[in-house]
């Protein structure tokens, strides 16, 4: 994918903010479409398609969280950039919980949003590469289909996973059985891109979790190896 061809919905409700926001994207050769309330924007999501949308939390009519759960829920795997005054850990959580792929909180400088939306664009390529030869994961009573983002649980339960979740089970799935460190996830998913903390690998292992464990408690699956990272096995094995 070319990316300076990526569509992008920008939604937010300031609108010199959005002007500003616009500009610069448009400027980097983004296709950029702009709407100012939760509910026109997941109209549009589900409508339309984009490689991006960055999407504000408080929002009128619906906030964003509401929207990306929406979005998720119909099956929508566009990647979503939260933008939001509340930066707060528990709210960088819930963005992940909504489903976001990234979180970047107000007030931030334009180059530095420039650079996570060409990063989260990478990726998108990044992944694809990644998945091309071995596009279905089947782990215990569980099954991901990593072109589709879809899949199904333990309980029967459909499952939609974000970019960043579903390549961080791609690694460690490739590695079944071995010690996967937090570096190496760090390298595979986000490259050279701007780096998380370690808490963040931990979130988004927690998510797997919740989706694929019947237990998250005693995982089967999805193993932490202490102050290492992570070890992933397909046979349902509890952990030591």
């Amino acid at each position: 994918m070319n990316q300076s061809a990526a569509r992008i919905l920008l939604v937010e409700d300031e609108i010199n903010l959005a002007r500003g926001i616009r500009e610069n994207l448009e400027a980097e050769g983004y296709a950029v479409s702009v709407v100012a309330d939760g509910q026109t924007a997941l109209e549009q999501i589900l409508r339309e398609e984009f490689q991006l949308v960055i999407l504000d939390v408080m929002l009128p009519r619906m906030d964003g969280y509401t929207v990306c759960e929406s979005a998720r829920r119909a099956g929508r795997d566009t990647p979503i950039l939260f933008l939001t005054a509340k930066g707060s850990g528990p709210d960088r959580i819930r963005g992940l919980e909504a489903g976001g792929d990234d979180y970047l909180p107000k007030p931030f400088q334009l180059r530095e949003l420039l650079l996570r939306v060409a990063a989260i664009l990478r990726r998108r390529t990044r992944y694809d590469a990644m998945t091309a030869l071995d596009p279905v994961v089947r782990f215990g009573d569980n099954e991901f289909d990593f072109r589709s983002f879809r899949g199904r649980s333990w309980d029967g339960a459909d499952q939609i996973l974000t970019q960043k979740e579903a390549m961080i089970l791609k690694v460690l799935a490739e590695r079944e059985g071995e010690v996967v460190w937090r570096d190496e996830i760090l390298d595979k998913v986000w490259g050279e891109d701007v780096l998380p903390s370690s808490r963040t690998i931990d979130n988004f292992v927690m998510r797997l979790r919740k989706r694929f464990e019947p237990d998250p408690e005693r995982p089967r699956h999805f193993h932490t190896i202490r102050g290492i990272g992570y070890r992933f096995t397909a046979a349902a094995d509890d952990e030591q």
